[in-house]
């Protein structure tokens, strides 16, 4: 423990450590904001003073140590800067859905290119998945916590944060790992190997049961 009256490594306890993995449901907080031509309907999106428009993200722990801790975070959708901005959001999307819907980012079967892809943004809202959970600056420069990235069913803690996986209908996710058979396996002989016999002092053989040959544990 620090000495009483050393505070250098007095920290903010609302937020939650850089690099946290955490379950987490999407609810998007409305703007108003609708263009037709982009496929921004619902008024689920967000236009800025400086015409960026965002979708405004409060995503609630669900579960754990940080359960009921909300994090806001803007996901990007267009930015009169540049691409930048939409390309992150849209990255970020992809890896929210990844998440939500037991994918593996490698998997560019049709069934998994067909559940990467929305109606609208209705279909996010509600979205439940495997955050990484980053610190930013507020605009104050103090220290908050923002969401950018989604953690997939590659991830060796995955199964164990999400639990339960509600995929789309149609959609079976493909195996990580599929053992391979093999090339050649020997045709079984239909004829049984003959018990071996043991011949008592009389002369008379008499059959002797084979050996099982089973492991201990199937005996």
């Amino acid at each position: 423990m620090a000495a009483w009256n050393d505070y250098n490594d007095a920290k903010n306890p609302n937020v939650i450590p850089k690099g946290t993995l955490a379950k987490v449901r999407l609810t998007i907080r409305p703007g108003g904001f609708d263009d037709p031509s982009q496929g921004w309907t619902g008024g689920y999106a967000t236009r800025g003073s400086t015409g960026a428009v965002y979708l405004n993200g409060e995503f609630t722990v669900l579960e754990g140590p940080y359960a009921k801790r909300k994090i806001w975070s803007l996901i990007g959708l267009y930015s009169p800067k540049g691409p930048d901005w939409s390309n992150i959001g849209r990255s970020l999307i992809r890896g929210m859905l990844n998440s939500a819907r037991g994918l593996s980012d490698k998997d560019v079967s049709p069934q998994a290119q067909a559940a990467r892809r929305i109606n609208g943004f209705a279909d996010l809202d509600g979205l439940e998945f495997v955050a990484r959970i980053d610190i930013g600056a507020d605009t104050n420069g103090d220290d908050k916590n923002e969401v950018r990235g989604a953690v997939t069913r590659d991830h060796r803690d995955y199964a164990q944060l999400m639990g339960q996986i509600s995929a789309p209908a149609g959609y079976a996710p493909q195996p990580a790992y599929a053992p391979q058979q093999p090339a050649y396996a020997p045709a079984a002989s239909s004829a049984s190997p003959a018990a071996p016999a043991a011949t008592f002092p009389t002369g008379q053989p008499v059959a002797v049961a084979a050996p099982d040959m089973r492991p201990t544990w199937a005996r």
